[in-house]
């Protein structure tokens, strides 16, 4: 297996995607570890961990994490935030871990991303029986501030249409394998300091404006930041959480 050539982008960004993405709040885990009935001390792989932003909210709730991930430049920012024994190369759809290892799994914007058939089998071979998988989306909510409409309809101009944005939802590849319990979701919204550097880099951070040519990113961002540099920015702003659950049967 490979890597998606626009998934490959995030290593060409990973300090702004360290710096501009959200930071996972303790209620979020809290959430997470209520729903799946996980204690501290539990067995999680945060797969796909990226910078290690879930994976080190993970380790602060207590939990035994190990985080996979399968490009360089983002394991180094991880590995330098977590202890590096906790961290593994490799691919959802090649699990480096043994059969039957682990409480939970979670998967932190990056689902989408996988052959999902394929990742879905790979985690039910490391699960416990009864073990928890944990689909996690983040969306920061800008709507307060008053250059929210400008930005958004400039990212909008920008997206391009690809079916890895537009797929089926999780759901449906859990429901397929009729080896889950029904997914389930909850919310948790918290608020976080709006910074608008921050924000930058969190577009910045996006896959297919990471695959822009570089001087046209650079005229992108230079764009973003002039249009919220113009408005006004609120000292928070929301962040809602949405977490995707099931368990095995």
């Amino acid at each position: 297996m490979t890597l998606h050539p626009l998934a490959e982008r995030f290593a060409s960004v990973a300090d702004r995607y360290e710096n501009g993405r959200p930071e996972y709040a303790p209620a979020v885990v809290g959430a997470l570890m209520a729903e799946l009935g996980l204690a501290p001390g539990a067995a999680v792989l945060d797969l796909a961990a990226g910078t290690g932003k879930l994976t080190r909210a993970l380790l602060q709730a207590g939990l035994d994490v190990v985080a996979v991930e399968p490009q360089a430049p983002l394991r180094e920012l991880l590995a330098a935030g977590i202890a590096p024994a906790r961290v593994r190369d490799g691919l959802a759809e090649a699990i480096p871990l043994p059969d039957a290892s682990l409480d939970a799994v979670t998967v932190a914007d990056a689902f989408h991303w996988f052959d999902r058939p394929a990742a879905l089998r790979e985690i039910r071979r490391v699960l416990r029986p009864h073990g928890g998988l944990a689909v996690l989306c983040t969306a920061p909510d800008w709507s307060g501030a008053s250059w929210a409409h400008e930005l958004g309809s400039l990212v909008v101009e920008l997206r391009p249409e690809h079916p890895y944005f537009d797929g089926p939802p999780w759901q449906d590849f859990v429901r397929a394998e009729g080896l889950w319990t029904e997914p389930r979701e909850v919310r948790v919204t918290v608020s976080q300091a709006a910074d608008a550097e921050r924000i930058v880099d969190h577009l910045a951070s996006i896959s297919w404006l990471a695959a822009m040519p570089e001087d046209r990113l650079q005229d992108t961002i230079a764009q973003m930041r002039a249009i919220i540099s113009a408005g006004d920015t609120p000292a928070e702003l929301p962040v809602h959480f949405v977490i995707g659950l099931a368990a095995l049967a």
